[in-house]
């Protein structure tokens, strides 16, 4: 049997559209709007939120949150050699040093999709929030949007923050500790 000569390109894993498709927007800001889980008092409602896509290195993504004035926030996306990604939350407090609450998160248990990636917690986060072992954080990502999702398993805590990625705005400066 004779086959044509091609050359039949391999599909990525949904985890790699989505690390290259982030890494596009690297440079950029964006303002988002809570679209659950915002309460009065909850230190979000009422604030400007803006993401900035800072740093894309070939194995990290680094994206600060800026909740009006605090900088305190970054979120830090990696690839592993598996092609799977961890999500971790970097907290800072204004003088750089990390915050007692910092580096949590988890990651993906598979490559996911394309437009969506799942972070259930990981032992160190259970190990250091107990209550938020159950956590699991999800972001979903489009030529429109990137939002940023939490839900406590069990719980009725919930909150999503969704960005606007066709209107870049200024950004708002360095993050703590950065």
């Amino acid at each position: 049997l004779l086959f044509p000569l091609q050359v039949m390109a391999q599909e990525l894993p949904g985890s790699v559209v989505f690390w290259n498709t982030l890494q596009a927007y690297c440079g950029k800001a964006y303002e988002g709007e809570i679209t659950a889980g915002g309460k009065e008092g909850d230190g979000y409602m009422g604030e400007k939120l803006v993401m900035h896509v800072r740093s894309c290195e070939e194995k990290t993504i680094q994206i600060p949150f800026f909740v009006g004035d605090d900088k305190s926030r970054t979120w830090l996306f990696t690839m592993t050699e598996d092609k799977l990604i961890r999500l971790k939350h970097d907290h800072r407090h204004e003088d750089g040093t990390e915050d007692k609450i910092t580096q949590y998160g988890g990651l993906n248990p598979n490559k996911g999709l394309a437009t969506i990636q799942f972070f259930p917690a990981d032992q160190e986060t259970a190990d250091l929030i107990p209550y938020a072992s159950n956590n699991v954080w999800w972001v979903t990502l489009d030529e429109n949007s990137f939002t940023y999702n939490l839900h406590r398993i069990g719980t009725d805590r919930v909150f999503s923050v969704k960005f606007d990625l066709t209107k870049e705005v200024s950004a708002p400066g360095t993050p703590w500790g950065y």
